[in-house]
């Protein structure tokens, strides 16, 4: 079996601002989470079997207590923000498990399904549907790989390499370097990607870098401005880290037989209404009847 694992605050932010506004019947916007219901329900159509999706009930999490300048839901239009719990909802009447984060973040559920399915030896494949660079240091080979569904990519080990200079596990490391302006953290000063990608492609860890910019690898250029930056920055570079490394402990299911998708609960027809989608109630009905066919 393959996997898909869905970053669902990707997939609403990105319908918000791609489809028009919509009202349901209460007058609750619900144009966003249409989109992402259609999306995730094509996924199923076209044969995804195991399907999970993570979202950021809340955008504030556990980081923002390691961080003030951490990422906020301060700008976020109030018309997007109040679409999580609509999406949570409908995701689960339509049979999708979710996983609605409010101390961790959705790329911590989605880093932790994506680790505990690849134990699985009857996952042929982890898919993790996001194109955030942070998932990255998820990737293991072309067993867990990222895709990106917009652009119909996938990024495997060696695509990760190609894209950021560096291999999977030095992804924390690199971000903690360059910085990140989506989560809100500046990285360390004078390090740009192409320094940083040298550097962590001779030292993969930032413990691994000398002190001594004497003995760093000739290929990296200006190894003592590099050196006097990040070590005179130390403590910091070490907290952005920590801020960029995804949690593997977030509970998230039993087992990957908890993501098979067996078709919608009793009230979707309900939340359809609601939505003013019945089209979609149709679409899923079909889908679940086929499913069962195929069994």
């Amino acid at each position: 079996m393959d996997v898909h694992l869905i970053d669902g605050t990707y997939e609403l932010f990105r319908h918000f601002f791609a489809v028009p506004a919509l009202a349901g019947v209460n007058g609750q916007e619900i144009g966003a989470v249409r989109g992402v219901l259609t999306s995730v329900l094509s996924m199923i159509e076209r044969g995804a079997t195991h399907v999970g999706v993570a979202t950021d009930h809340v955008v504030e999490s556990f980081r923002n207590d390691l961080y003030p300048g951490y990422k906020t839901s301060e700008g976020v239009p109030r018309e997007l923000l109040s679409q999580f719990p609509v999406l949570e909802e409908a995701l689960e009447a339509m049979g999708v498990v979710v996983w609605p984060m409010v101390y961790y973040e959705a790329d911590d559920a989605l880093a932790s399904a994506a680790g505990k399915a690849a134990k699985d030896d009857r996952v042929r494949q982890v898919l993790i549907c996001t194109p955030d660079k942070d998932l990255s240091q998820c990737v293991v080979g072309t067993r867990v790989v990222q895709l990106d569904r917009r652009r119909d990519t996938l990024r495997d080990e060696a695509g990760v390499v190609a894209k950021f200079g560096v291999k999977p596990q030095s992804i924390p490391d690199y971000l903690a370097v360059v910085g990140d302006s989506a989560d809100g953290f500046p990285g360390v000063s004078g390090w740009g990607s192409k320094a940083a990608a040298l550097t962590l492609s001779q030292y993969p860890h930032l413990e691994n870098i000398p002190k001594d910019w004497r003995e760093w690898h000739p290929s990296v250029r200006k190894a003592r401005l590099l050196a006097e930056s990040l070590f005179n920055a130390w403590n910091d570079a070490l907290l952005f880290r920590n801020l960029a490394t995804l949690r593997l402990d977030v509970p998230v299911f039993d087992t990957v037989e908890d993501l098979r998708w067996k078709g919608p609960r009793q009230n979707f027809e309900e939340r359809c209404q609601r939505m003013k989608s019945l089209d979609l109630l149709d679409r899923v009905t079909s889908a679940k009847s086929r499913r069962f066919q195929d069994v």
